[in-house]
């Protein structure tokens, strides 16, 4: 059953590994087999009013998003800026966006729907395009609607998760920092028969001199007392 069929699917989306290039994919592809009537979908983000990511089920999909940020014209580029789902019934009778309705017209596209979601600074844009005119209509766009939610909480886990790992290899440069200077600090204890506070102020004596990271002279500390083991 769809519903099933989606409940496995987004279990799927939410365990891959971090990364929204895969999480754009999956989601899209979702689309395809989960909303009646949609041929091919297309999955943006968008940071400081620009596509920063983004993966299509098919080429013309793909196509018709080059083109709209090309020419600054289309129902994505509304969507994002204005943060509301838009509609397009009919590419054949379109009149607000001409160049981008000609060219899906011609690739066989009849229909559009443009969901978005915000999830801090990141918008996440879902497009729909099916090949009858009116084909996504109300009773496609809850499922779609449930598919937008679903991608937004994945990229807003992923910014988290980003977030997260930034934090943990700061914390893992700073620990390393430190035990390269305290390595050093006890060879410069030894060597000059001073205590710590005098060996970390030598550290940094040096560091303003040489114009260099107190690390980067702790490690010249290290290599030189190797030389003369």
């Amino acid at each position: 059953m769809p519903g099933e069929d989606l409940g496995y699917g987004a279990a799927e989306l939410l365990s891959l590994p971090t990364g929204e290039a895969r999480s754009l994919s999956r989601l899209a592809e979702l689309a395809v087999r989960q909303v009646p009537g949609c041929a091919a979908a297309h999955a943006a983000i968008w940071r400081d009013g620009e596509v920063a990511n983004f993966a299509a089920t098919h080429p013309d999909a793909a196509e018709l998003s080059e083109l709209q940020q090309r020419t600054g014209h289309g129902p994505m580029l509304d969507a994002a800026r204005d943060r509301t789902p838009v509609t397009c019934a009919d590419t054949l009778t379109e009149t607000r966006w001409p160049q981008w309705a000609s060219v899906a017209l011609a690739r066989g596209i009849r229909c559009a729907v443009d969901l978005v979601r915000q999830a801090g600074p990141v918008t996440l844009v879902l497009a729909l395009y099916g090949l009858r005119p009116g084909v996504l209509d109300a009773d496609a766009v809850p499922m779609a609607e449930m598919l937008a939610q679903l991608g937004g909480a994945v990229l807003a886990g992923n910014r988290a998760y980003d977030e997260t790992r930034r934090t943990a290899t700061q914390l893992q440069d700073s620990v390393g920092a430190r035990a390269v200077t305290d390595q050093a600090k006890g060879i410069l204890m030894q060597s000059l028969g001073c205590d710590a506070d005098e060996a970390l102020a030598y550290l940094r004596r040096e560091s303003q001199r040489r114009h260099l990271k107190v690390t980067e002279v702790a490690r010249k500390v290290i290599e030189a007392r190797g030389r003369h083991d």
